[in-house]
């Protein structure tokens, strides 16, 4: 059920800033805003509203819904998966598609349960005698339909939100296993603290990933750069690769690049 927002004068056209401002004071006293409200209060047109909501997922800072959208924290952890996926999912799925190419017949790879890494499951199908290691429900059952697809799972329990397994059990097993690419999504990442997430038990597990990989390879679309979450679980001198989307901020691209790190935007 949707709340109408505090209606507030509007006497003038207020930038795209000003709505912004505005949308987010609406969606700190409701978990939802519809558009023809907003359009209302406001006073601009249903376009400029949906266009406005549009840039705003983009920046994580709402999700949009049929009708409107709904508040999204500014980590966006609370988040269930299906409604971070919707965020930035272009990006995610462009990303997927050219992580895809670093995955070949025969390898051993690692898949953590992040929605940018779950695009890159959707589209590996067709590999032959992959194995693939991975605590994400979904993109176990995505992949075990193929017979050409080993999949195997750590043990652990499962977290709801992200619809992962995670626990020490997970962390334990994962040292057992020799595994070419760890594919990574993240929360946030800066040269400084490399690779962070919000939830402990998914950094411990990561950061096991991270101890046995030969290559670590981070899916991470650019508003996750410059930002950092609860943990580090990769630094940036064990990143080999990042793939993210043409929008990464310059001057870090570069930074990230003189460290022998290679970067890919899409």
């Amino acid at each position: 059920m949707f709340i109408e927002a505090p209606t507030v004068a509007v006497t003038f056209p207020l930038s795209q800033p000003e709505r912004f401002t505005r949308i987010q004071d609406s969606l700190q006293t409701q978990s939802r805003v519809k558009v023809a409200q907003l359009a209302r209060t406001l006073k601009v047109s249903p376009v400029t509203i949906r266009a406005d909501l549009a840039e705003m997922e983009r920046r994580g800072q709402l999700v949009r819904i049929h009708g409107g959208a709904m508040a999204a924290n500014k980590s966006a952890h609370e988040l269930n998966f299906e409604a971070r996926a919707k965020i930035q999912h272009a990006a995610k799925h462009a990303i997927g598609h050219a992580a895809a190419a670093l995955v070949r017949d025969g390898d051993s790879v690692f898949l953590d349960a992040s929605t940018t890494v779950f695009e890159l499951a959707l589209q590996i199908s067709d590999r032959r005698e992959l194995t693939v290691i991975t605590n994400s429900i979904r993109s176990a059952r995505e992949l075990v339909t193929f017979p050409n697809i080993t999949v195997i799972m750590p043990g652990g329990i499962v977290r709801r939100e992200a619809f992962s397994l995670v626990g020490m059990w997970s962390a334990d097993l994962i040292r057992q296993f020799n595994i070419g690419r760890a594919f990574m999504g993240a929360r946030g990442f800066t040269l400084e603290e490399g690779l962070t997430d919000v939830h402990p038990d998914e950094v411990a597990l990561k950061r096991a990933i991270v101890d046995v990989a030969r290559e670590v390879v981070a899916l991470i679309d650019s508003t996750k750069w410059n930002q950092v979450a609860l943990a580090s679980f990769c630094s940036a001198t064990q990143l080999t690769t990042i793939i993210s989307d043409k929008r990464a901020p310059r001057k870090m691209v570069q930074d990230a690049r003189a460290k022998n790190i290679d970067v890919q935007l899409v």
